[in-house]
């Protein structure tokens, strides 16, 4: 069966009950005027008028009330026919939107699993679409809200209950105070502050409040000044730090705040999940685009595996089996930096395999 459009529908509905009462009209008044006028003259000729010319003032009155007659009829069923086809069309039209309506109130209530079903009128099959993708849109926020709830009820819980443990024996007198004791409060006491100021940046970034400020800078000092500050921490048993960029490299267009917390938040990934090895910073142009230049930070770590790649710029995700054992992260880290990097119009990726390292890279736009 085929679709017509809503407007295509509405015109034909109005075209439609126009011309049933005009068809009316003229059948209606076309079989009972003749009938009506033949009545009228027999009236006449039993009056005793045996010429036309002597009744004409009668014919033609009788032929008004005949006309008159017939047109009332007529405009009384063309009306009847054209209020119930009018009546029809209405309600074919509106039977999808009041069904709108009712899942709209149903989802309004909390019922996010609540959807639209197909409509044959293409502008509504449209809206029903739209409307599906919006509740799933709503039921996609709400399962991450539940999620974040519970992750971070999860990374509250850890150092709170240590915090609270070492304060509750020193309270009770089962404990002393010592320097390597202060110093684990400390640490514990950081990881909170860590992890709220990772989360209002992550929220901020999320609701699109973060400023990026896009200005034309050379990434060529950034990448340095990042090579010797990270170099300056690792340790001399710990993986090598190297830098890799073409020479010269050409100017971004990019936010250099925003670019280098990127780059702070990967680096501090590839630290704290590389023993030994090699750190290596690379920064080369895309010579398909001609566009766009792509920085990449890649490591001999741990690795990721495949089924956990997917889930990796999740909010607070750990592969249980690779990284249980390493400490310090938020897991907030490389989410806050995928939203950085889409905020200033690029793409982040991600290549890893287990035991063999992992790379991050992703790309500016280069200054025109």
């Amino acid at each position: 069966m085929a679709k017509f459009s809503l407007s295509t529908r509405l015109f034909l509905s109005h075209f439609l009950v126009m011309l049933v009462g005009l068809s009316s009209f003229v059948v209606l008044a076309k079989l009972s005027s003749p009938r009506m006028f033949v009545l009228r003259l027999e009236q006449l000729e039993n009056q005793g008028f045996i010429t036309v010319r002597s009744a004409r003032t009668y014919l033609v009155k009788g032929f008004e009330t005949a006309w008159n007659s017939s047109a009332i009829w007529a405009v009384i069923f063309g009306a009847s026919a054209a209020g119930g086809l009018s009546f029809l069309a209405a309600e074919r039209i509106m039977k999808p939107l009041d069904r709108l309506k009712s899942v709209t109130q149903t989802l309004a209530n909390g019922d996010l699993q609540a959807r639209m079903p197909e409509s044959e009128i293409p502008e509504l099959d449209q809206l029903a679409k739209s409307f599906n993708r919006m509740a799933d849109s709503l039921e996609n926020v709400e399962h991450q809200r539940r999620d974040l709830m519970s992750d971070l009820t999860h990374e509250l819980r850890s150092p709170l209950t240590v915090v609270r443990g070492y304060l509750e024996e020193l309270a009770e007198g089962r404990i002393e105070g010592s320097p390597e004791l202060y110093g684990r409060l400390v640490q514990e006491t950081r990881r909170l502050e860590r992890l709220t100021s990772d989360l209002q940046e992550l929220s901020k970034a999320e609701a699109g409040y973060l400023s990026i400020n896009l200005q034309t800078f050379d990434l060529s000092a950034l990448l340095e000044n990042l090579r010797q500050r990270f170099a300056d921490q690792l340790l001399e048993d710990g993986p090598r730090l190297i830098l890799e960029a073409d020479s010269p490299l050409p100017t971004v267009y990019a936010d250099p705040d925003r670019t280098e917390q990127i780059l702070v938040n990967l680096m501090g990934n590839a630290v704290r999940y590389t023993e030994a090895g090699t750190i290596t910073i690379k920064a080369w142009r895309d010579l398909q685009t001609k566009n766009d230049l792509w920085v990449a930070i890649a490591d001999t770590g741990i690795g990721i595996s495949p089924e956990d790649l997917p889930h990796i710029f999740e909010r607070f995700w750990r592969a249980d089996k690779s990284r249980s054992r390493y400490s310090g992260g938020t897991g907030i880290g490389l989410a806050i930096a995928r939203r950085l990097v889409e905020l200033q119009g690029g793409k982040i990726l991600v290549t890893s395999e287990l035991a063999q390292g992992s790379e991050f890279r992703f790309s500016l736009a280069i200054a025109r």
